[in-house]
C-alpha cells in the first residue's frame, strides 16, 4: 500500500474518494478485478458501481467488457489512474455534468445512435463480439467568428475509447462543403437530408472484406482473379 497516500479504508472520506483509492492500494494500474470484490470491499454502499463510474469524470480510465473484449461479464480492468481526487479541494463532480434529462434529450436528438459511426445500443461491431453502449462526449468546436464552444453529442463506447479528441473547426469544414463538384455536394445534402449515410455496394463489399479473418481474405482475393 502507498505510504503517501491516505488510505481507503479512512471513512472520513467520501465512497467514490475510497474507491479511487482502493483501485490504486488494492488492485492496481492494468490489473482485473470483479464486481464482487468490489462489493465486498464496500459491503455497506448499495451503489458503489455508480461511484466507481463517477471516477470517468475525472479522467479514470476502467474498462468493461464492452471496451475489452478479453473481459468476462463481471470483469473491470483499472486501465489508468485519473485526477487524485482525494486531494483537499479536488473530487467534485465538474459544473459541466450533464443531467439525466439532458442525456435523454440529447440521445433523442442524435435519433439513439452513435454521432460517429451510427451504432445504436446493443449493435454487435462487424469485426469483434462487442455491442455498443451509447453516452455522452464533449467536442471543442470553432465557430465562425473563431471561439471555440464545448458542445455535446452521443458516442458510442468503441469510438469513445478511440478518443476523438480534435477541434472541430466548423468554417473550414463548411469551406470543404461548399467546394465539393455538385453531383457530390447533392449526394452529401441527400445523408444530411436522411439523417444517415447510404452506402454503395462496392463499398458495403468492402467493408464486409475488411472484417474477415486473414485466411478468409485470401481466399476472396484469389476468387476474384
Amino acid at each position: 500500500m502507498s505510504t503517501d497516500l491516505p488510505s481507503w479504508q479512512e471513512s472520513k472520506l467520501g465512497t467514490m474518494k475510497r474507491t479511487a483509492l482502493w483501485l490504486v492500494q488494492v488492485v492496481g494500474e492494468g490489473n482485473v478485478f470483479t464486481k464482487n470484490q468490489l462489493r465486498e470491499a464496500f459491503p455497506s454502499v448499495s451503489q458503489i458501481d455508480r461511484r466507481m463510474r463517477d471516477l470517468r469524470d475525472f479522467k479514470w480510465k476502467i474498462h468493461t467488457n464492452r471496451e475489452d473484449v478479453n473481459l468476462g461479464p463481471d470483469e473491470q480492468r483499472f486501465v489508468q489512474r485519473g485526477e487524485p481526487v482525494w486531494e483537499p479541494g479536488r473530487g467534485t463532480r465538474p459544473k459541466s455534468s450533464i443531467t439525466v434529462s439532458q442525456r435523454r434529450e440529447l440521445l433523442a436528438q442524435y435519433g439513439y445512435k452513435c454521432s460517429s459511426c451510427g451504432a445504436a445500443p446493443g449493435d454487435t461491431y462487424t469485426d469483434a463480439e462487442v455491442t455498443a453502449q451509447l453516452d455522452v462526449a464533449r467536442r471543442e468546436v470553432v465557430q465562425p467568428d473563431g471561439s471555440k464552444v464545448a458542445q455535446l453529442v452521443i458516442e458510442c463506447n468503441r469510438c469513445r475509447v478511440g478518443g476523438n479528441k480534435s477541434d472541430f473547426d466548423l468554417p473550414a469544414l463548411i469551406a470543404q462543403a461548399t467546394s465539393l463538384p455538385e453531383i457530390e455536394l447533392s449526394i452529401l445534402r441527400a445523408w444530411i437530408e436522411g439523417g444517415s449515410r447510404t452506402f454503395s455496394t462496392i463499398e458495403t463489399v468492402w467493408a464486409r472484406y475488411r472484417a474477415l479473418p486473414f485466411e478468409s481474405q485470401e481466399a476472396f482475393r484469389s476468387s476474384l482473379g
